[in-house]
């Protein structure tokens, strides 16, 4: 499979490396990644030159990593600068490294041309730094689907009613239209539900009683990285879109990494304005976040096995049916092909 190569991705949250050697594969490729003594993270290719055992089996010591078979040492950058038991290291003695980004505890890896790798691009948003709001990280949920699956489903509000019936969704918006914006750098999918009964995300934790207005902004960034802007506000006030922020307002993010055709890790978090202070509130946020984003998992895993099983036999299968709901996934996929053919 190909994959876009010439973008950040996300290797882990920054609480997962240490000065202990730790594998990650990417787009396919096998990282070996640890802390330096500086703190800072670096990315080998995961491979010892000599006899191709993996680096992550071995060692590190101080700011190198000593392969597990026969003690050739290697530092951060990739250059052999130990072989034991002879002088001459051979230049191709080496290991490819990779770029490597560390921000809002949040660890990026550039898997293509480091020459084209641009801090200034990685993704950001001005909430992370602003105190009216508050970070909280989840987990790191494998999927197994082909990544394509999974954020085209991170741009379609309209399954949210079916597949997050008690969570994020309910029946009220079955049939409120979708509206999608593909002017900017992001695709955007939108909808308001206005006088609605809350979803029983903000039932149990915005403490609503009477109709909400509720929101679903979802924003793709390409390659993969996906952030919801949800939420409520009681409907007696009527907001209008740019008054978000005096509801209740969420934003889930997702962290998408490919690590083959068949298995992605969505790295998902919040940041939240409501209880920005009790992290008893993330946590229990998390909790329904877990059940909704199973949800997706069942589905998106069963999808992967149609598309499997069709793709290995003999007889051709179906071809999905694209609808008019579909338009911001169909924008995706033009853009990932563009990003990979040019």
């Amino acid at each position: 499979m190909k994959y876009v190569e010439n973008a950040w991705y996300v290797a882990g949250w920054s609480s997962e490396f240490t000065d202990q050697p730790l594998k990650v594969t990417l787009l396919e490729t096998e990282l070996v990644m640890y802390r330096l003594t500086d703190g800072s993270v670096c990315a080998l290719r995961d491979l010892c030159p000599h006899k191709l055992l993996p680096l992550s089996m071995g060692r590190v010591e101080g700011d190198t990593i000593q392969c597990g078979y026969h003690g050739t040492v290697f530092n951060a950058t990739g250059h052999c600068v130990r072989v034991p038991g002879q002088e001459i290291i051979p230049k191709r003695q080496c290991v490819d490294t990779y770029p490597v980004f560390e921000q809002h505890n949040i660890v990026w890896v550039w898997m293509g041309d480091a020459a084209l790798a641009d801090t200034d691009t990685v993704f950001d948003l001005p909430q992370f730094n602003d105190s009216n709001w508050q970070a909280h990280q989840g987990d790191a949920l494998h999927i197994e689907s082909n990544y394509l699956n999974v954020a085209e489903n991170l741009v379609d509000p309209a399954h949210v009613s079916f597949v997050h019936p008690t969570t994020l969704g309910n029946a009220q918006s079955e049939d409120v239209p979708v509206h999608v914006n593909t002017d900017s750098e992001q695709i955007t999918a939108w909808r308001w539900i206005r006088d609605a009964p809350p979803v029983g995300f903000f039932k149990q934790l915005g403490g609503f009683k009477g109709h909400v207005d509720r929101w679903h902004y979802y924003y793709l960034h390409m390659p993969s990285t996906a952030v919801i802007d949800f939420g409520s506000a009681d409907a007696s006030l009527a907001i209008a879109e740019a008054d978000r922020e005096q509801g209740m307002r969420i934003f889930a993010l997702h962290f998408l990494t490919p690590v083959n055709a068949t298995h992605t890790i969505d790295r998902w978090m919040h940041i939240r304005n409501r209880a920005i202070d009790d992290a008893s509130i993330g946590d229990r946020m998390n909790e329904l976040f877990r059940i909704a984003f199973d949800e997706d998992k069942v589905i998106l895993e069963a999808i992967q096995q149609q598309e499997t099983r069709i793709a290995e036999s003999d007889n051709p299968g179906p071809v999905p049916l694209r609808l008019a709901i579909d338009k911001g996934p169909n924008e995706y996929r033009k853009r990932i092909e563009h990003l990979l053919h040019g």
